[in-house]
C-alpha cells in the first residue's frame, strides 16, 4: 500500500470541513535570488547560475503549474550588488544579459501572476533600518525600482523586508519603520499593495492592551504572518498555532488589512534553526496540517517561504531542491491540492463498532501534534493487539488509524500494521497489512499520519488490529467504513 498523505485535524476542524469548507492551498511563494549561507544549499545552490533568465522562465512556469499566483521577492540586491539594472550599484549578473528580476517579471506576466517587489537588501539579510544609511539605501532602491518596473504588467506591490518580531508586542520602532517605507512606496506607486511578513506568533501576548493597537497602527495592506513551524520555535508548535491564528483573525476582522499566512514548508537537514544547516522539504503531513491551521481561522490567503526550491517538478530542466525529497514533496502536495480536503472523515459516516478492547481508540477524539494530548494511546515496544466487533456483518471494510510521529522524543511509526478479520470471532484471516515508510528527515518535527487498511471477507463482523512497534507508538482513533 502506498504511503498516504494525511492530515491531523481537531474535532472542530473536522466539523468545519464536513460542512463544506476546504483547506486553502498555497497560492504564493517567496523568490530568493541571493545565496546567503548553508540554508540555501539546495534552494539556491552555489554551483548553479541563479541569474540565468532561462532558469527563471522555467521556474516561474513550474510555479504557475503548481498553483502559484503571487511571487514575492525576498531581495533584489545583496552585498552591494543588484539583481536588476541598477544605477546605484554594480550588477550581480553578467553584462549584456537580461537581469533575473526582469526575467521573473516577464515570465510572471506571461502566466498572469502578480509580483511583490522587494525593497532590500541595502547590504545583506541582516539589514537594520535603525542605521540611517541602510534605511536611505532601501528608499533609494525603491525610487529606482518604481521607475524601472512600476508600470510592468506583473508589478503588484511591495514587500518590505522588515521582519520584526510581533511578540510579545510589536515595537514602536517597528511600526514607525514600516510606515515610513509604506509612505515612501505610496508616493511612488499609489495603487501598489504593501506587504510585510513578521514573525513572533509563538510568543505574542495577545491579551496585552497594546497588542492589537500596534497592528492597527500599521499602514500596510497585507500582513503575511510567518507561522514559524519550520523554525521550530516551540517543541510542539501546531496545537497552539491553531488558537493563535484565530486570535490574529479576530484582530483583523476589524481592520482594513488582509491577513495572510506565510506557512513554512521547510525543515532542517541537520541543526534546528541554524544558518549552517540546509533547508529541505518538511513531511507533507506536517505542511498540510499548517495549511489546515491557517485555513480554519479564515485567513485570506496562504503563501509560503518557500515553494520554489523546496518543491520541485520532476522533469525540471533546472532541478533545485534536496535530490531525494523535493520531487517527492511536490508530487504529494500537487496530488493533495487537487481537492484540498482532509482525509480523516467524521465518524458518523462510518461503521458502528459495537465493542473494542481499547475504548479510547473508538471514542471519536483525535490527537494532535503533542505527546501530552490525552487522546493518544501509548503503545510500548513490541506487539499490541486490539480487538473490535462491528454492530453488523459486512463483506468489506476500510480501517483508518491515526498515529503520531515524533522521533525527537522516541515516538515513531509502527513497523507493521496488520488487519485480521473473522465472521465467527474465532477463526481470523489476514485481510491487509501495511509497513509505514517514514519521511526521510524526521529529526525536528511532530506530525500525524493516517494508516489505511482495506479488506474483504464474506460475513465479516470481527476485527483484530495488530501493531508491531520498534519503540513507543501513539495511536488515537480507529475509524472503520
Amino acid at each position: 500500500m502506498k504511503r498516504l498523505l494525511c492530515l491531523s485535524l481537531s474535532l472542530l476542524a473536522i466539523v468545519n470541513m464536513a460542512l463544506g469548507g476546504n483547506i486553502k492551498p498555497v497560492t504564493g511563494t517567496f523568490i530568493n535570488l541571493a545565496y546567503q549561507d548553508v540554508r540555501n544549499k539546495y534552494t539556491n545552490p552555489e554551483g548553479m547560475d541563479m541569474t540565468a533568465p532561462e532558469l527563471w522562465e522555467a521556474k516561474i512556469e513550474e510555479m504557475s503549474q503548481m498553483g502559484m499566483e503571487y511571487l514575492i521577492f525576498m531581495a533584489v540586491a545583496n552585498e552591494g550588488r543588484a539583481y536588476y539594472p541598477s544605477e546605484l550599484m554594480p550588477h550581480h549578473y553578467p553584462a549584456g544579459r537580461k537581469s533575473p528580476v526582469e526575467a521573473i517579471l516577464d515570465a510572471a506576466a506571461e502566466h498572469n501572476m502578480r509580483v511583490f517587489m522587494s525593497t532590500g537588501w541595502a547590504e545583506d539579510q541582516d539589514d537594520n533600518l535603525r542605521i540611517p544609511r541602510i534605511k536611505q539605501r532601501q528608499m533609494d532602491m525603491m525610487v529606482e525600482l518604481a521607475r524601472l518596473f512600476g508600470d510592468h504588467k506583473a508589478f503588484y506591490g511591495w514587500y518590505l523586508p522588515v521582519e520584526d518580531c510581533l511578540g510579545p508586542v510589536l515595537t514602536d520602532y517597528a511600526v514607525e519603520a514600516v510606515n515610513a517605507l509604506t509612505d515612501h512606496a505610496r508616493g511612488l506607486t499609489p495603487k501598489a499593495k504593501i506587504l510585510i511578513s513578521p514573525y513572533g506568533i509563538f510568543n505574542s501576548d495577545f491579551d496585552h492592551p497594546n497588542y492589537a493597537r500596534q497592528i492597527e497602527r500599521l499602514k500596510v495592506d497585507i500582513i503575511a504572518y510567518q507561522d514559524e513551524v519550520g523554525c521550530v520555535r516551540e517543541k510542539f508548535p501546531l496545537p497552539r498555532l491553531r488558537e493563535n491564528w484565530k486570535r490574529l483573525a479576530a484582530i483583523h476582522a476589524n481592520l482594513p488589512i488582509e491577513i495572510w499566512a506565510n506557512c513554512e514548508s521547510f525543515t532542517w537537514e541537520r541543526g534546528t534553526n541554524d544558518r549552517t544547516s540546509a533547508l529541505i522539504p518538511a513531511a507533507p503531513e506536517r505542511f498540510v496540517a499548517q495549511l489546515e491551521a491557517a485555513s480554519s481561522a479564515g485567513v485570506d490567503r496562504i503563501v509560503s517561504f518557500i515553494m520554489c526550491g523546496i518543491f520541485e517538478a520532476e522533469d525540471s530542466p533546472y532541478p533545485l531542491g534536496q535530490p531525494e525529497l523535493s520531487v517527492a514533496a511536490a508530487r504529494e502536495y500537487v496530488a493533495w491540492s487537487r481537492n484540498c480536503t482532509p482525509l480523516r472523515t467524521p465518524t458518523d459516516e462510518c461503521v458502528t463498532i459495537a465493542r473494542c478492547s481499547e475504548p479510547k481508540i473508538v471514542d471519536g477524539t483525535l490527537g494532535d501534534e503533542d505527546t501530552a494530548n490525552s487522546a493518544w494511546v501509548r503503545l510500548p515496544k513490541g506487539t499490541t493487539e486490539f480487538s473490535l466487533s462491528l454492530d453488523k456483518a459486512c463483506d468489506r471494510v476500510e480501517a483508518r488509524l491515526g498515529v503520531l510521529n515524533y522521533v525527537p522524543s522516541g515516538v515513531c511509526l509502527p513497523e507493521r500494521v496488520a488487519l485480521y478479520g473473522s465472521a465467527d470471532g474465532e477463526h481470523f484471516d489476514l485481510l491487509a497489512e501495511h509497513r509505514p515508510q517514514p519521511w526521510q528527515n524526521n529529526r525536528h518535527d511532530a506530525w500525524v499520519e493516517e494508516i489505511g487498511l482495506d479488506g474483504e471477507m464474506q460475513g465479516l463482523q470481527h476485527l483484530r488490529l495488530v501493531l508491531t512497534c520498534p519503540a513507543d507508538c501513539y495511536v488515537d482513533e480507529v475509524v472503520v467504513r
